[in-house]
């Protein structure tokens, strides 16, 4: 029992020792593995990288094949384990160096690095381990076999204590420590027959068998290192005993070799492998996307570099320059050619309006001649301009359909070298009109500065005519020039929506709250209201002597300056009376001013939404319904001219306040018609205006043209009636009867209202260029009667004239309709003294009161003016305005039921009116009424009277005369009576006279201009006289 125990013991030390040994041998060796793959990864990495220098530079694909001379030169430096370990890291990093410099593949290079186990061996254990034999010792029966025979014979040889020895092995768990036994058998079996000489290289490691099997042998050396490595690192473990511990050394030195992470990072070197082909392919994916990169900054650098040359920015916004508006003058418009004279450079302006004949020289549009082969049209901006856009449009023609469909446009600063607008690749090409009445605007993306521009026409429908507005800024200079009006006033100068002119006005009546007044005169036919502001020292009220004047505009929704001017004029009349004007506070206190700025809100509207210069001539110039409010009026001149025709004025149909026809309003009559007229005869109006737009010149009535008169005997006129007439009112009267014009009975006071305007404006008499579309046709003087310009039917001043007291005239501001809106300041500039000099010429005449001879005021008395074939009326208040320019005028007061007064009255050239005041008698004629009244008796009408002794005159129920000669006899008389009663009042030199005659009173006769005077004066002067009645007609009493 004491034998056994010596071994075990032995055993036991033996096993602990080894234990010891492979401990430390295995930290010592994982720490130097560490090392070495660091350094092997540096090495790897420094290698990849210099490989994807290489890829990158044009690495081709032949490089990627493996070549066996880098295999024969690993295999040699294999052989060599002797050497240390920093011999080794030398030979391979000169060797990788040799390999990189011939460009081969870098898969070789890698798989020589796994000779890590022959490297790990550095203390003199692993040099030991090819030596000892014991290995070959050990397997001599089984050699040809695999580890699984080796452990079939070991249970021959095992004895009971050797049995122990192995149980106390796995109880200290030495198989699961070093469990390489059947590693090798897994790893050796997809070995192929190249590795059946490992044992041999075992036994007798000589470089003649690696020259041999170099390149295989390399492949199986690669694949399969660590099974090999393990037991040669493992076999000198058991040096100190072979004899005894034969089989244990085996399995010691296969288990402590088998580090996992080391051995595992070996194991997949092929993964290397892989991954230099994965960075291989990154490397190629890395040059697509840096070509893709370079490609991308290519085309980012040519969008920045066209951004540069042709920036996108918001497009400055630039007024016209005025070709519309004439700002542009006549000398600054070239082209290259015209058709014919009548379609010049001159006809080429925006809205330009041809004549009624198209042959003649107004035509509407500039038209080229189509035999030229370049066609252009020119403008010169006289200074440096910055052009931003350009407004075209066809040609205005009623049978012709010719526009310009597309254009270039280019540039000069001379004149003479032109540069084409570019848009970066090409010449831009504009696209312009569809139409020949809508106007197309093409705004630059870029500004460009220079003094010239030219519209190159490319292609046109029709003839090649064109009208256009240039849009542009013009740059500042150090001088203003001589159109450059600076505005004075701080004023809201911009255009102004229904809603804007609303709360407009709301803004003025709080500021200006003692003189402002809001109200509506009627709604539109959508609806609106049609705002007007009172501005007097007690608006609301009418006050006695106090004469009422109106500013309307607005007829015509696209006429927008009248518009904004009397917005303008509303603010300059309350901050002026506030700032203590003098001249403002005379006008607010003696006049009550009444201001509309829109009679036509809805059309307005259509054209605000278009914008300045968008809208043709023709949008928003009539009301929703399709009326032209401005000749939507009443005719009341066809009913006078043919009373005048028939002899029934002032008998039959009065000069003045003609009814209005009892159908009309049951007509085709606008909503806003009606309430204008509403608004007229509720408002005992002195005075007015109408704004409107489209030309340069005032217009005075009449409007309406006069129908050649009857050449018959009854409504024509003798030749003996001529020859009492001087050449002047013969002329007149030849002009009248061949269609010409028809002037009012108040031409000379028209003409004066109209001129105070015209030469108050700063630029309405500059017409030396012409006027807006025709030539000028005011002689210069910026006025015309509207009939012998452009005659219309039932306009609103004829209306006014004939059916109120109101004197109204028409005001055209300006060619554009719709101007831009910095003109507004320069235009409020030219109409503001204007505007303010004809509100004053409301005081231009006399004025007064009629009443009775107990003071009561009497409405609607007639007041006459002898040699004015017009009358005027009182107002419900009794007083009365009339316009007269200065001068002895003799005027006639009545009402009915009351004696007549005619008073001698004189105008001055002061600035108020004359005062002229009456009062009258009740007349027997009333008393006789009122007699019959109570008998209830009535008048008797009387005919074929024979012709009493006081010389009455005898008339037929027509009262007409039958005879020539009776009514010469009868004028004869008239004259006699008016020349007896001139020296009456010569003598008396009083302001009442009675018109008492005899008729046995003879005068001379007489060759003064009162003996052209008509009957219906002096009828009317001989109301009270018992010798002379002026009635045609002889009353009598029916007795029962």
């Amino acid at each position: 029992m004491q034998a056994p125990r010596v071994p075990l013991c032995a055993t036991l030390f033996a096993l602990c020792w080894i234990l010891t040994l492979v401990i430390n041998e295995e930290l010592v060796n994982a720490a130097k593995s560490n090392q070495r793959t660091r350094s092997i990864q540096m090495r790897q990495n420094s290698e990849i990288n210099s490989k994807r220098e290489d890829l990158q530079d044009g690495f081709s694909e032949e490089t990627q094949m493996d070549e066996p001379g880098a295999e024969e030169m690993v295999e040699k430096q294999k052989p060599k384990g002797k050497k240390t370990p920093e011999e080794l890291l030398a030979a391979k990093a000169k060797k990788a160096a040799e390999k990189e410099a011939k460009a081969k593949k870098p898969k070789p290079t890698k798989k020589p690095k796994p000779p890590k186990p022959t490297k790990k061996p550095k203390p003199p254990k692993p040099t030991k381990k090819p030596k000892p034999p014991k290995p070959t010792k050990k397997p001599k029966a089984p050699k040809p076999t695999t580890t699984p025979t080796t452990r079939a014979t070991k249970p021959t040889r095992k004895s009971t204590m050797e049995e122990e020895e192995e149980k106390l092995l796995l109880e200290l768990g030495w198989d699961t420590l070093f469990p390489t036994e059947p590693k090798e058998t897994e790893i050796e079996k997809p070995i192929g027959p190249d590795h059946v000489d490992v044992h041999s290289k075992k036994d007798a490691i000589t470089p003649p068998t690696i020259k041999e099997h170099d390149p295989d042998y390399w492949d199986a050396r690669h694949e399969v290192p660590e099974p090999d490595l393990i037991p040669k690192v493992k076999e000198p473990a058991s040096t100190d005993d072979p004899s005894i511990y034969l089989p244990i050394p085996e399995e010691s030195t296969t288990t402590p070799r088998t580090v996992a992470p080391w051995y595992e990072e070996y194991d997949y070197s092929d993964l290397a492998a892989k991954k230099l082909e994965e960075e291989l392919e990154k490397a190629r994916k890395a040059k697509e996307e840096k070509a893709e990169k370079l490609r991308k900054m290519w085309e980012e650098e040519e969008e920045e570099k066209r951004k540069h040359t042709v920036p996108y920015a918001e497009p400055k916004k630039c007024p016209p320059l005025g070709m519309e508006s004439h700002r542009v003058e006549d000398d600054q418009i070239l082209a290259s050619s015209m058709s014919h004279h009548g379609y010049s450079a001159l006809r080429g302006r925006l809205n330009m309006q041809s004549s009624a004949d198209e042959d003649d020289v107004y035509g509407g549009a500039w038209c080229a001649d189509t035999e030229e082969k370049e066609h252009w049209f020119q403008v010169n901006g006289r200074r440096e301009v910055e052009f931003t856009g350009v407004i075209t449009q066809g040609r205005s023609s009623d049978t012709h359909d010719d526009f310009v469909s597309s254009y270039f446009v280019a540039f000069s600063n001379d004149s003479r070298d032109w540069t084409v607008l570019h848009d970066g690749y090409a010449e831009w090409l504009f696209y312009a009109n569809v139409d020949k009445d809508t106007p197309v605007m093409t705004e630059f993306s870029y500004p460009v500065v220079a003094r010239y521009i030219r519209i190159l026409p490319q292609s046109w429908n029709g003839s090649l005519c064109m009208r256009l507005e240039v849009l542009g800024c013009p740059l500042p200079t150090g001088y203003p020039t001589e159109n450059d009006v600076p505005p004075t006033d701080d004023l809201d100068y911009r255009h102004h929506n229904y809603k804007e002119m609303r709360q407009m006005m709301k803004v003025i009546n709080e500021e200006c709250p003692n003189i402002t007044r809001i109200y509506n005169i009627g709604k539109s036919s959508q609806g609106l209201k049609m705002y007007a502001m009172e501005i007097s020292d007690n608006p609301g009220e009418h006050e006695t002597g106090e004469p009422e004047f109106r500013y309307s505009a607005g007829l015509h929704g696209n006429e927008v300056l009248g518009r904004e001017l009397l917005l303008l004029l509303m603010q300059f009349l309350c901050k002026e009376y506030n700032d203590e004007n003098p001249r403002v506070r005379h006008l607010v206190d003696s006049v009550r001013i009444h201001l509309v700025p829109s009679l036509n809100p809805d059309a307005y509207e259509l054209a605000y939404e278009m914008g300045s210069e968008m809208g043709n001539w023709a949008l928003g110039h009539w009301t929703e319904e399709g009326y032209d409010i401005f000749q939507n009026f009443p005719d009341l001149n066809s009913i006078l001219w043919g009373a005048e025709d028939r002899g029934w004025v002032p008998r039959v149909i009065p000069n003045h306040h003609i009814p209005i026809p009892e159908n009309f309003l049951n007509g085709s009559v606008a909503a806003e018609t009606k309430a204008i007229i509403s608004w007229m005869e509720r408002t005992p109006f002195v005075l007015g205006a109408n704004l409107q737009g489209g030309e340069k010149i005032v217009t005075y009535p009449f409007d309406m043209q006069r129908p050649p008169r009857a050449t018959d005997g009854r409504g024509g006129q003798s030749v003996q009636e001529y020859q009492h007439m001087n050449e002047e009112t013969w002329a007149r009267i030849q002009r009248q009867n061949e269609g010409a014009l028809r002037e009012t009975a108040d031409e000379n006071l028209f003409r004066w209202l109209a001129m105070t305007y015209a030469h108050s404006h700063l630029t309405l008499t500059e017409n030396h260029r012409g006027s807006c579309h025709t030539d000028d046709v005011t002689g210069g003087q910026g006025i015309i009667n509207r009939a012998s310009w452009k005659p219309v039917v039932g306009s609103m001043n004829d209306f006014s004239y004939l059916h109120t007291n109101c004197f109204e005239i028409s005001i055209f501001l300006g060619c554009d309709k719709f101007p831009h809106e910095s003109e507004l300041a320069s235009e409020w500039e030219n109409n503001r003294e204007a505007l303010l000099a004809f509100i004053e010429q409301v005081h231009r005449g006399i004025k007064g009161v009629v009443r009775d001879v107990d003071g009561n005021l009497l409405a609607n008395a007639t007041v006459s003016v002898e040699g004015i074939k017009h009358d005027v009326k009182t107002a419900a208040t009794g007083d009365y305005w009339r316009l007269l320019n200065p001068g002895e005028y003799r005027v006639t007061a009545r009402a009915d039921g009351y004696s007549s007064q005619t008073r001698l009255c004189i105008v001055g050239y002061d600035a108020n009116a004359s005062p002229c005041s009456f009062t009258l008698t009740k007349s027997n004629w009333a008393r006789i009424q009122q007699i019959m009244a109570q008998s209830r008796k009535r008048p008797r009408l009387v005919t074929n009277t024979p012709v009493n002794t006081n010389n009455r005159i005898k008339v037929e129920s027509t009262g007409a005369a039958t005879g020539p000669q009776n009514e010469r006899q009868r004028r004869l008389r008239l004259m006699r009576l008016r020349k007896l009663r001139m020296e009456r009042m010569k003598g008396s030199m009083t302001t009442e006279m009675t018109t008492t005659t005899t008729p046995t009173t003879t005068l001379p006769p007489t060759t003064t201009a009162t003996s052209t005077t008509d009957t219906w004066f002096d009828q009317w002067f001989d109301l009270d006289s018992t010798t002379t009645q002026d009635y045609n007609f002889e009353f009598g009493i029916d007795e029962d």
